[in-house]
């Protein structure tokens, strides 16, 4: 199986589908911008639709005030009260505000403003006539009024007003019927021009969506595809692993029964033969000493060598298989491995191991040497990397079966070495704990500082522990923290294993 890191091609969107979404895009642009252009249209349509609508009304409200000024003064000549010229003396000030407005509105129209300056003459000519009415009234009375009225014509100039009013509401209306056309036919053509725009903008959205189905069912199709290769590769590294896994505690199967052979042939065969060879030398030895010294002396020293060859091969023969291991068990074989550890590294290494473990463990001779190999290869990382000053190696039964923890306060491991392929003592270790049916944790030891490795080996029978006095179950016991241990019994201990002394004249 092959894998590669090179980069994946840079694939680029087909030309027609570049070319639709710069339609589509293009089309909604100008669908804004003629939208914004008819809402400006309908804007100004509905603005001079208001200004002539407000024309009209000023017109009528300016003949209004005069007539109603016209009126309060003959109220005021009937009944010589001065509260009925109140709409007489602020007629003035209200037509010239009137008038101003009016101004302003038929700014653009100079048709209107000639009929408005017209209609200013005539009005102001009204209000002046009213107020020279009042002047004779106040002078002469109610008679010279009536002399007044009798002789002029007054009724021809509101009548010239009330025309000329009428006149242009008329033009106004008719200013306001073309405004209210021009206003729906902005209005019909930018509804019109919308609609059009919109059924293009349906269209293009269509065909968009036509290519992103297509795309997207050829998407769906591409990651079945790929999902199902996904599958058949998982299963296939799923069933590979499984097959290294297995292989590999074959493997480790297979290296400690060589070993132990190894070792049986070593302890027996070449020991007998060194142990023979040993007598012969110390007979001839005894014999040439007082005939011949210098081949004594170099016997001697032959025989000094082979004691060294005689400790060496028992050094091998214990690193092949802890002779412990098969003759004291293994509560014996760790406590003697935790103290030769702890002289050598010169680190502190607390032992915990419970009594019943032994009863667990000596059942089974591959149980032994596995919880063994952990405790061996967890000790030589932590005096090769931990830099710990303390060490606690503890062992004991639970409810499920034994539970090994090893806590250093050394510097603890990094969470990518624990998963780094390179890491062949950890693998090893959790393929020993595997090989048992039980698994291995790696985790922060006490008060987050070094490292905790606890295994946990499922076992099967009632969990009993034989102490002194009658047989306890170990359910009752509390189970031990990564942070602190409770013993469950005392550790057993024993004298520590030696080889022979060969030194002697009978080996």
């Amino acid at each position: 199986m092959y894998f590669t890191v090179e980069q994946a091609p840079q694939h680029r969107l087909p030309l027609y589908k570049t070319v639709l979404c710069i339609t589509c895009a293009l089309i909604l642009i100008v669908n804004g911008l003629s939208l914004f252009h008819n809402l400006q249209s309908l804007k100004g349509a509905n603005f001079l639709l208001s200004q002539s609508s407000r024309v009209a009304d000023r017109l009528q409200y300016l003949n209004v005030l005069v007539l109603d000024a016209e009126s309060s003064m003959r109220g005021y000549f009937i009944s010589g009260k001065d509260s009925y010229l109140g709409p007489t003396r602020t007629a003035v000030a209200a037509t010239e505000a009137e008038f101003k407005e009016l101004e302003r509105l038929l700014a653009d129209s100079p048709s209107q403003l000639k009929n408005l300056a017209q209609l200013h003459t005539l009005v102001r000519r009204k209000l002046t006539i009213m107020g020279q009415g009042l002047d004779v009234y106040r002078e002469g009375g109610l008679s010279e009024i009536v002399k007044i009225a009798t002789l002029s014509d007054g009724r021809s100039s509101m009548d010239e007003i009330r025309l000329l009013v009428v006149i242009m509401v008329q033009e106004q209306n008719e200013t306001l019927a073309a405004r209210s056309a021009a206003f729906y036919y902005e209005y019909q053509k930018a509804v019109m021009l919308g609609m059009g725009i919109n059924a293009i903008a349906i269209m293009v959205l269509i065909m968009f969506y036509q290519l992103v189905r297509r795309s997207f069912q050829n998407r769906a199709a591409v990651e079945h595809a790929l999902q199902s290769a996904n599958e058949n590769l998982e299963s296939t590294v799923a069933q590979r692993t499984e097959q290294l896994s297995v292989l590999s505690r074959h493997l480790i199967s297979i290296s400690e029964e060589e070993k132990v052979r190894l070792s049986r042939e070593l302890h027996d065969e070449m020991g007998a033969n060194l142990t023979s060879i040993s007598m012969d030398i110390a007979a001839v030895t005894q014999r040439l000493q007082k005939i011949e010294p210098e081949l004594a002396v170099q016997l001697k020293r032959a025989r000094a060598t082979l004691v060294e060859t005689v400790e060496m091969k028992r050094r091998i023969v214990e690193n092949l298989r802890p002779s412990l291991l098969d003759n004291l068990g293994l509560c014996a074989a760790i406590e003697s491995y935790c103290d030769e550890f702890s002289r050598l590294a010169e680190v502190r290494c607390d032992t915990d191991i419970a009594a019943e473990v032994e009863n667990e463990a000596g059942r089974s001779g591959d149980l032994s040497i596995a919880l063994f190999r952990i405790v061996q290869e967890s000790l030589t990382n932590i005096r090769k990397y931990a830099k710990a000053s303390k060490v606690t190696v503890s062992l004991c039964r639970s409810a499920e079966g034994l539970v090994l923890r090893v806590i250093d306060d050394g510097v603890g491991i990094a969470s990518n070495t624990i998963v780094k392929p390179m890491s062949h003592g950890l693998l090893g270790m959790r393929e020993r704990a595997l090989l048992l049916g039980g698994s291995m944790t790696i985790r922060r030891g006490r008060n987050e500082t070094g490292t905790c490795i606890e295994v946990h080996i499922p076992l099967r029978g009632p969990l009993v522990t034989v102490v002194d006095g009658p047989r306890q179950d170990l359910n009752s016991v509390p189970h031990p923290l990564a942070d602190g241990h409770i013993p469950s019994s005392p550790p057993c201990s024993t004298l520590p294993h030696t080889a022979p002394d060969l030194g002697g004249p009978t080996p």
